[in-house]
Protein backbone atom coordinates (compact mmCIF):
# COMPACT_ATOMS: atom_id res chain seq x y z
CA UNK A 1 0.00 0.00 0.00
CA UNK A 2 2.75 1.93 0.69
CA UNK A 3 3.83 2.08 -2.81
CA UNK A 4 0.39 2.16 -4.10
CA UNK A 5 0.41 5.40 -2.00
CA UNK A 6 3.58 6.06 -3.36
CA UNK A 7 2.52 5.32 -7.02
CA UNK A 8 -0.46 7.74 -6.56
CA UNK A 9 1.35 10.49 -5.25
CA UNK A 10 3.60 10.20 -8.04
CA UNK A 11 0.55 10.60 -10.08
CA UNK A 12 -0.95 13.33 -8.30
CA UNK A 13 2.77 15.31 -8.45
CA UNK A 14 2.40 14.43 -12.28
CA UNK A 15 -1.01 15.29 -12.50
CA UNK A 16 -0.02 18.61 -10.21
CA UNK A 17 2.45 19.16 -12.95
CA UNK A 18 0.74 18.81 -15.92
CA UNK A 19 -2.04 21.21 -14.11
CA UNK A 20 0.87 23.80 -13.09
CA UNK A 21 2.13 23.39 -16.65
CA UNK A 22 -1.50 24.00 -18.56
CA UNK A 23 -2.53 26.40 -16.02
CA UNK A 24 1.32 27.85 -16.75
CA UNK A 25 0.46 28.08 -20.39
CA UNK A 26 -3.40 29.71 -19.59
CA UNK A 27 -1.36 32.17 -17.41
CA UNK A 28 1.12 32.58 -20.04
CA UNK A 29 -1.38 33.22 -22.94
CA UNK A 30 -3.51 35.58 -20.81
CA UNK A 31 -0.50 37.49 -20.27
CA UNK A 32 0.61 37.85 -23.57
CA UNK A 33 -2.66 38.71 -24.01
CA UNK A 34 -2.49 41.58 -21.22
CA UNK A 35 0.89 43.07 -22.79
CA UNK A 36 -1.27 43.14 -26.68
CA UNK A 37 -3.74 44.73 -24.78
CA UNK A 38 -1.52 47.04 -23.20
CA UNK A 39 0.12 47.47 -26.10
CA UNK A 40 -3.03 48.36 -27.65
CA UNK A 41 -4.17 50.35 -25.09
CA UNK A 42 -0.83 52.61 -25.55
CA UNK A 43 -1.21 52.43 -29.05
CA UNK A 44 -5.49 53.55 -29.06
CA UNK A 45 -4.28 56.37 -26.68
CA UNK A 46 -1.28 57.75 -28.62
CA UNK A 47 -3.62 58.02 -31.50
CA UNK A 48 -6.09 59.50 -29.12
CA UNK A 49 -3.83 61.81 -28.17
CA UNK A 50 -2.60 62.71 -31.85
CA UNK A 51 -6.44 62.94 -33.27
CA UNK A 52 -7.19 65.10 -29.70
CA UNK A 53 -4.36 67.50 -31.09
CA UNK A 54 -5.65 67.11 -34.91
CA UNK A 55 -9.37 68.10 -33.76
CA UNK A 56 -7.89 70.82 -31.39
CA UNK A 57 -5.87 71.88 -34.69
CA UNK A 58 -8.79 71.79 -36.84
CA UNK A 59 -11.07 73.49 -34.31
CA UNK A 60 -8.37 76.13 -34.59
CA UNK A 61 -8.63 76.22 -38.13
CA UNK A 62 -12.23 76.35 -38.39
CA UNK A 63 -12.38 79.17 -35.89
CA UNK A 64 -9.82 80.75 -38.26
CA UNK A 65 -12.20 80.12 -40.95
CA UNK A 66 -15.01 81.57 -39.44
CA UNK A 67 -13.51 84.54 -38.55
CA UNK A 68 -11.91 84.74 -42.34
CA UNK A 69 -15.73 84.02 -43.55
CA UNK A 70 -16.84 86.61 -41.02
CA UNK A 71 -14.59 89.42 -42.91
CA UNK A 72 -15.45 88.36 -46.27
CA UNK A 73 -18.49 89.02 -45.66
CA UNK A 74 -18.17 92.35 -43.74
CA UNK A 75 -15.76 92.65 -46.77
CA UNK A 76 -18.57 91.82 -49.34
CA UNK A 77 -21.11 93.94 -47.75
CA UNK A 78 -19.47 96.87 -47.78
CA UNK A 79 -18.44 96.42 -51.57
CA UNK A 80 -21.87 96.13 -51.89
CA UNK A 81 -22.88 99.50 -50.11
CA UNK A 82 -20.17 100.90 -51.99
CA UNK A 83 -21.63 99.43 -55.21
CA UNK A 84 -24.71 100.63 -54.70
CA UNK A 85 -23.57 104.55 -54.13
CA UNK A 86 -21.64 104.19 -57.24
CA UNK A 87 -24.29 102.58 -59.42
CA UNK A 88 -26.71 105.79 -57.68
CA UNK A 89 -24.14 108.07 -58.22
CA UNK A 90 -23.72 106.76 -62.00
CA UNK A 91 -27.76 106.82 -62.39
CA UNK A 92 -27.27 110.52 -61.25
CA UNK A 93 -24.75 111.41 -63.60
CA UNK A 94 -26.01 109.54 -66.30
CA UNK A 95 -29.48 112.14 -65.57
CA UNK A 96 -27.38 115.23 -65.35
CA UNK A 97 -25.44 113.99 -68.60
CA UNK A 98 -28.87 113.57 -70.51
CA UNK A 99 -30.02 116.61 -69.15
CA UNK A 100 -26.80 118.61 -69.77
CA UNK A 101 -27.46 117.09 -73.75
CA UNK A 102 -30.69 118.40 -73.72
CA UNK A 103 -29.32 121.65 -72.45
CA UNK A 104 -26.61 121.59 -74.87
CA UNK A 105 -29.35 121.06 -78.13
CA UNK A 106 -31.38 123.94 -76.66
CA UNK A 107 -28.07 126.12 -76.59
CA UNK A 108 -27.15 124.93 -80.06
CA UNK A 109 -30.63 125.44 -81.38
CA UNK A 110 -30.23 128.85 -79.66
CA UNK A 111 -27.13 129.43 -81.22
CA UNK A 112 -27.96 128.60 -84.78
CA UNK A 113 -31.05 130.87 -84.35
CA UNK A 114 -29.20 133.83 -83.21
CA UNK A 115 -26.29 132.71 -86.02
CA UNK A 116 -29.40 133.29 -88.56
CA UNK A 117 -31.20 136.42 -86.89
CA UNK A 118 -27.02 137.84 -87.08
CA UNK A 119 -26.82 137.00 -90.76
CA UNK A 120 -30.15 138.35 -91.81
CA UNK A 121 -29.30 141.40 -89.64
CA UNK A 122 -26.06 141.47 -91.17
CA UNK A 123 -28.02 141.36 -94.74
CA UNK A 124 -30.22 144.46 -93.57
CA UNK A 125 -27.38 146.30 -92.89
CA UNK A 126 -25.56 145.37 -95.79
CA UNK A 127 -28.69 146.66 -97.67
CA UNK A 128 -28.89 149.61 -95.49
CA UNK A 129 -25.38 150.45 -96.28
CA UNK A 130 -25.82 150.20 -99.98
CA UNK A 131 -28.99 152.25 -100.15
CA UNK A 132 -26.93 154.96 -97.63
CA UNK A 133 -24.22 154.72 -100.33
CA UNK A 134 -26.51 155.18 -102.93
CA UNK A 135 -28.58 157.92 -101.41
CA UNK A 136 -24.80 159.60 -100.61
CA UNK A 137 -23.71 159.43 -103.71
CA UNK A 138 -27.39 160.78 -105.66
CA UNK A 139 -27.17 163.46 -102.96
CA UNK A 140 -23.57 163.99 -104.13
CA UNK A 141 -24.84 164.36 -107.51
CA UNK A 142 -27.58 166.64 -106.65
CA UNK A 143 -25.07 168.82 -104.70
CA UNK A 144 -22.77 169.06 -107.65
CA UNK A 145 -25.99 169.79 -109.78
CA UNK A 146 -27.33 172.47 -107.46
CA UNK A 147 -23.71 174.03 -107.32
CA UNK A 148 -23.33 173.82 -110.30
CA UNK A 149 -26.47 175.73 -110.90
CA UNK A 150 -25.89 177.96 -108.41
CA UNK A 151 -22.54 178.83 -110.17
CA UNK A 152 -24.43 179.42 -113.15
CA UNK A 153 -26.84 181.81 -111.51
CA UNK A 154 -24.09 183.89 -109.71
CA UNK A 155 -22.49 183.78 -113.28
CA UNK A 156 -25.72 185.21 -114.22
CA UNK A 157 -26.20 187.81 -111.97
CA UNK A 158 -22.85 189.07 -112.34
CA UNK A 159 -23.53 189.63 -116.31
CA UNK A 160 -26.79 190.79 -115.37
CA UNK A 161 -25.30 193.04 -113.09
CA UNK A 162 -22.11 193.84 -114.99
CA UNK A 163 -24.96 194.75 -118.09
CA UNK A 164 -26.74 196.83 -115.54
Amino acid sequence: MSRFIQILNFLGILALAALCCVQWRANRLLNLQAVELEKTRLQQIAKIEEQEKAIKGYAADLDDFRQRLQLSEAALKDSQEKFRALAAERDKILAERDQLKASLDKFVAAIAERDAALKKAGDQIQKLVDDRNDAVAKFNDLAEKYNAIVKELDAARAKQSAAH
